[in-house]
């Protein structure tokens, strides 16, 4: 993951942002709206220094999304109460640095969108298509 260029032409406020999240999550297939209804979508300006540390990513690169929590068919019993729900986080700052238009960043929140959604169906990142 490299770092992109700061893009001065492309801007979207917080709140026009989480519209493009919340729209590329209605247009997922129902039955995976349905598989994901227990996932929280957030949006975030840029990844904590922590979560890049933690994972292991230059801080130079970019990281456009984030999952966390356990892969639909890997929860156990023993694992009920007291784990936060699965989230995905969609980051703003990377995504508005890697789009040059508007319509780019809107399809690049939907790959993302997908991609971390991956990850909650147990898809690690070398099964997914780039």
């Amino acid at each position: 993951m490299k770092r992109f260029p700061r893009n001065p032409r492309l801007s979207l406020d917080a709140e026009q942002f989480e519209r493009l999240v919340a729209e590329a999550l209605d247009r997922l297939p129902r039955r995976y709206r349905r598989l994901i209804k227990n996932v929280v979508v957030l949006t975030e300006d840029e990844p904590a220094r922590e979560l890049l540390e933690e994972l292991e990513i230059h801080p130079d690169s970019e990281l456009l999304g984030v999952y966390t929590g356990i892969p639909l068919g890997r929860e156990s019993f023993f694992d009920i109460g007291g784990r936060l729900p699965p989230r995905i986080i969609i980051f703003r700052g990377p995504i508005l640095r890697h789009s040059s238009s508007y319509d780019e960043a809107r399809e690049e929140i939907l790959k993302t969108v997908m991609h971390e959604i991956g990850h909650h169906f147990g898809l690690s990142d070398s099964d997914m298509p780039r």
